[in-house]
């Protein structure tokens, strides 16, 4: 089970890593969605530092289990409030899928966190 939880945890860590750095660098693959569902760019920082600290939560849950746990879970809202997002704007779910995957997979850590 800790193989699972690193392996996934790091997946999701690299993941939103990646997407914190579109984000400030004002990626079009990572802004235009973030536009499409009425996200300002003002907003755009705020959002990777929330994604930097969830990676960085994981990384310290680590050794210390209740920041996993919180990161965890901060992560997994995160991607719901991507998904909610997506429809609002009454987006196809093909358009919203990668938020719902990263969604399951930060679940998928917050339930391995919370059974170590």
């Amino acid at each position: 089970m800790k193989i699972a939880l690193d392996i996934l945890g790091g997946f999701i860590a690299l993941a939103i890593t990646l997407s914190a750095f579109g984000k400030i660098t004002r990626n079009a693959g990572a802004t235009e969605p973030l536009a499409h569902v009425g996200v300002k760019e003002s907003q755009y920082n705020q959002l990777a530092l929330l994604e930097i600290l969830g990676a960085v939560g994981l990384l310290v849950g680590i050794w210390i289990k209740p920041i996993g746990v919180a990161a965890s879970t901060g992560i997994a809202l995160y991607f719901i409030g991507a998904q909610t997002a997506h429809i609002r704007v009454k987006d196809s779910f093909k358009a919203f899928a990668p938020a719902t995957f990263l969604f399951l997979v930060s679940a998928a850590v917050l339930i391995l966190e919370l059974k170590r």
